[in-house]
């Protein structure tokens, strides 16, 4: 800092030291840091989005080496608490073994695959298969009562790994199915349904029946005139002779 003796600068007659613009400086300093922080912290925030997407596209995927297919047994139709049963057939196209371990499904929220609605026990295969072979393994679940009538994310994935070791999962079947609600035979509705039904026919027929011995009864009796085919046909004894003379 450069002192100031001259007139004008300052008070006259005592030394002054001019003062350099601290608070701007102290601003600018204040900025920069807050932008750094910032700056900072949307790296920090993408890196844990990088990190979840990492971790997600870690999942074990399908090898190109395999083939899979599925056929449901009695159609893509899912009935609440009844059994539901696939055939999965693994193909291994490659030229190195595959150890089929295992297959399993789950029904997830059709909105968001990441959240479990009911997850069914997997099934231990345990299977090797060769190269240019197939194999096929069956499966069987029971979706929940209560699911009847709404749809869900339907799940299969069967799980196999190489002899090295490297792990791979194949979604045989990833679509919303729609539960179907069970229909138990004869229900309180339906019997009285048909009790109601089996009444009004009975009515009907008595209805009809009346009807007819009414216009039965209503049907007038038609006289028939017999006429005289002769007067040998009249006994004639007790008239007087006179009178049948004048006649």
């Amino acid at each position: 800092m450069q002192p100031c003796v001259q007139a004008g600068c300052g008070i006259p007659g005592h030394v002054h030291y001019s003062s350099p613009p601290f608070a701007l400086l102290s601003l600018v300093t204040f900025f920069v840091s807050w932008i750094h922080r910032i700056v900072l912290k949307k790296n920090v925030v993408y890196f844990a989005e990088d990190k979840e997407e990492e971790d997600v596209s870690g999942e074990p995927e399908a090898s190109p080496s395999a083939d899979t297919t599925i056929l449901f047994v009695k159609g893509e139709d899912f009935p609440a608490n009844n059994i539901v049963k696939f055939l999965v057939g693994f193909t291994n196209k490659g030229t190195e073994d595959f150890i089929v371990e295992s297959l399993d499904a789950s029904f997830r929220y059709p909105q968001d695959y990441q959240f479990y609605i009911q997850n069914f026990t997997a099934l231990p295969l345990n299977t090797v298969v060769p190269p240019q072979r197939q194999a096929t393994f069956e499966y069987s679940f029971i979706p929940a009562e209560p699911m009847g009538g709404r749809p869900f994310g339907l799940v299969i994935n069967l799980n196999y790994k190489d002899l090295n070791g490297n792990v791979f999962q194949d979604a045989v079947f990833n679509q919303t199915v729609t539960i179907i609600e069970r229909e138990d035979g004869l229900d309180g509705e339906t019997i009285f349904m048909y009790m109601f039904l089996a009444g009004l026919g009975l009515l009907v027929v008595v209805g009809l029946h009346q009807l007819l011995e009414s216009r039965k009864r209503k049907r007038p009796i038609q006289k028939v005139e017999m006429g005289t085919s002769s007067q040998n046909d009249v006994d004639m004894s007790w008239i007087p002779q006179e009178t049948l003379n004048q006649i």
